[in-house]
């Protein structure tokens, strides 16, 4: 049967409508796509119905038209993270959130805690990218697919670390605390705050100028390229190495029973035919890789990189500090220069707790070389020459020189930001 010219337009009409109301809904949505798959096979999730509805009650974010600066401390385990993240913790205007990437690892773990596939690995990776760029726009709803138990009415007490992040712990995120409360123990937020409601996190994130999240589960910068291209976003990366030795000798007294080998060798002089050398050599690699990427000044890196040894900041805190706002072109406010002032003059009871920060910070980052015996050092100096040489650690070429002090093991180095 003939069409006739009145039917080809309307269709035409309906043509056109269905693909603008496709391209609204692209663009209103929030960043990831519903139903959400399962983090533990990548499969749809059984219960589509749930997730289908946790998508629907969330709410939807626009593009990044008010163009926060998004921060992210790319790290490793003891060198220094928790001390940086106070650095943006403290400012009043960064909603900074610790080690959010916990709950993908520890949801994953099954799977992935003894495998290093590079399958596995990018599993791995996709998940924390997907929960780190819905974190950026603000849907913290995201998170609910990680946590457990799941949060029944978008309420949870099992966020990692939650006291760790001043956001979630300030009105509006926390009524119950008065002016008193405004220096508040990581500890006792939780006790005060109660359960913590994402949805009221969600608008103290939209209502902050910048969100700044820590990391220490990204191996390298490469790991972050989606992100950084997402023109959605403005991410910027400030990666903070330490020397390997000072990382190695506070592991090794911080986790005591998964260090107990090269504690044993420390405490006898004899190396454990078993010792397992890649908790020191990868470190070294995944540094070696990530800063010969962000050295090497990629284009898609230009203005987003910027490589912060821990011991230059550890000597002279305020004026490195300054240098990453500068960086990121956020103007550091009176209480980060508060909080620098009071905690890198610690004595040594002030830094008890493993994740403290309170602490003399020219002297922990040099303490290390009386923490290791020589026989370690050396051999983590030949295990990581590369990396040592090329962040501008000096060896020590022996044990007298490893504990004389007035010989400096860090060469002088200025590593500018990429712009």
């Amino acid at each position: 049967m003939q069409c006739s010219w009145k039917a080809v337009l309307l269709l035409a009409l309906a043509s056109i409508a269905i693909q603008y109301t496709a391209i609204r809904t692209f663009t209103a949505r929030s960043f990831h796509s519903c139903p959400i798959p399962n983090p533990v096979n990548c499969s749809l999730s059984q219960d589509t119905d749930a997730a289908e509805r946790l998508c629907d009650e969330s709410p939807t974010f626009s593009y990044n038209l008010s163009r926060k600066t998004h921060v992210l401390i790319l790290a490793t385990t003891r060198s220094g993270s928790s001390f940086v993240g106070q650095l943006f913790n403290q400012h009043f205007d960064v909603f900074y959130l610790f080690e959010p990437l916990y709950h993908v690892q520890y949801t994953l773990i099954p799977k992935l805690t003894q495998s290093k596939s590079t399958t596995d690995r990018r599993v791995m990776l996709g998940a924390s990218r997907d929960l780190l760029r819905s974190l950026y726009d603000c849907d913290l709803y995201f998170l609910e697919n990680y946590i457990k138990p799941q949060p029944v009415n978008h309420t949870t007490d099992r966020l990692f670390r939650r006291g760790a992040s001043k956001a979630l712990c300030s009105p509006p995120v926390c009524e119950s605390l008065g002016a008193i409360d405004l220096h508040l123990e990581e500890g006792d937020c939780v006790k005060k705050c109660g359960t913590l409601n994402l949805t009221l996190a969600t608008e103290s994130c939209r209502e902050h100028g910048h969100v700044a999240i820590k990391t220490v589960r990204v191996p390298e910068v490469s790991d972050l390229r989606a992100l950084v291209e997402d023109p959605r976003l403005n991410l910027k990366v400030i990666q903070l190495v330490r020397d390997p030795r000072g990382i190695l000798a506070s592991r090794s007294e911080t986790f005591r029973d998964t260090y107990r080998l090269w504690r044993i060798w420390d405490g006898t002089g004899r190396k454990p035919y078993n010792l397992d050398v890649t908790q020191l050599t990868t470190v070294c690699e995944d540094f070696w890789n990530s800063v010969s990427t962000g050295l090497n000044r990629p284009p898609w890196l230009k203005g987003k990189y910027m490589l912060v040894r821990y011991e230059d900041l550890a000597r002279n805190p305020m004026k490195k500090t300054e240098e990453i706002y500068d960086f990121l072109g956020i103007p550091m406010d009176s209480n980060v220069e508060r909080w620098i002032q009071n905690n890198t003059r610690g004595d040594r009871s002030s830094s008890k707790h493993k994740y403290g920060t309170v602490r003399n910070s020219a002297a922990t980052a040099e303490k290390w070389r009386f923490r290791l015996s020589y026989e370690i050092v050396a051999f983590t100096q030949h295990a990581c020459q590369h990396v040592l040489a090329q962040l501008g650690y000096r060896t020590a070429a022996s044990e007298e020189e490893l504990k004389n002090l007035s010989i400096s093991l860090v060469e002088e180095r200025d590593f500018l930001p990429f712009s």
